[in-house]
């Protein structure tokens, strides 16, 4: 097994790409968990609430905030699965240049889980905007049809 400095160079070439993939990966991980963290506080806020008493405006609201959360939760998956795979690509690419066996078809077909897992990513956290987008605009509208008085302190 002779290595040549020129072959790790060519194979560090190749995985500049996938790298730059999985930089993007975590940037969207980050925006997921926020996102669920924002859900998890607001639920904890609305569960308060309704340890006061039966409500049927917060009830209405913390069964959407559990459907955004398991769909979040169900997009972080993927998108850490579509890491994983980009990882192991990575991996494959230096371990096929290195003992010289034969990966490309593993390699390939990592990287298309890959993208599959960051699609369905991408579909769920699609989805789950459209929900708390709806549910905005269905509060705006009830708010529009049964306008609150001021509060005392404005």
């Amino acid at each position: 097994m002779n290595i040549q400095i020129s072959d790790i160079g060519h194979v560090i070439q190749l995985a500049i790409a996938p790298v730059f993939l999985l930089t993007g990966v975590a940037t969207k991980l980050s925006v997921l968990t926020n996102r669920l963290a924002r859900i998890i506080d607001r639920t904890r806020v609305l569960e308060d609430r309704l340890k006061d008493g039966p409500n049927a405006e917060y009830s209405s609201e913390l069964e959407t905030l559990y459907v955004r959360s398991h769909l979040i939760n169900t997009a972080i998956a993927s998108s850490t699965g579509c890491g994983l795979m980009v990882c192991l690509v990575i991996g494959l690419l230096f371990l096929g240049d290195t003992t010289n066996l034969p990966l490309d078809q593993y390699i390939a077909g990592l990287f298309v889980v890959a993208m599959v897992g960051l699609i369905s990513s991408f579909v769920y956290f699609l989805r789950e905007i459209f929900i708390a987008s709806r549910f905005m605009r269905m509060q705006h509208m009830l708010s529009l049809q049964h306008p609150r008085p001021p509060a005392p302190n404005e």
